[in-house]
């Protein structure tokens, strides 16, 4: 149950660090929910580096640096992949 759970919550993240970007995005779902879920992974441990403990409640400040690095992710393979196209 746990990978099915960490492949939601990636596909919210990648979902909603698209809707923050500027412009289009010329990924599909598929690498929406991959790129989500890195940056869920990545922005839950730099959160722990950090120091953001564990709340009762949601954890805006993880939930926060996870967008922002699935953001970076979506912006380095949209960068990456336009250029081959050409």
């Amino acid at each position: 149950m746990e990978l099915i759970g960490l492949i939601i919550f990636g596909a919210v993240i990648g979902a909603l660090a698209r809707l923050f970007m500027k412009g289009s995005q010329p990924i599909g779902v598929l690498w929406t929910i991959i790129l989500g879920v890195l940056g869920a992974l990545v922005g839950y441990w730099l959160a722990g580096l950090l120091g953001v403990e564990d709340t009762a409640g949601i954890d805006w400040i993880r939930w926060i640096i996870s967008i922002v690095v699935s953001i970076i992710f979506i912006s380095i393979y949209v960068g990456a992949t336009s250029k081959s196209r050409r």
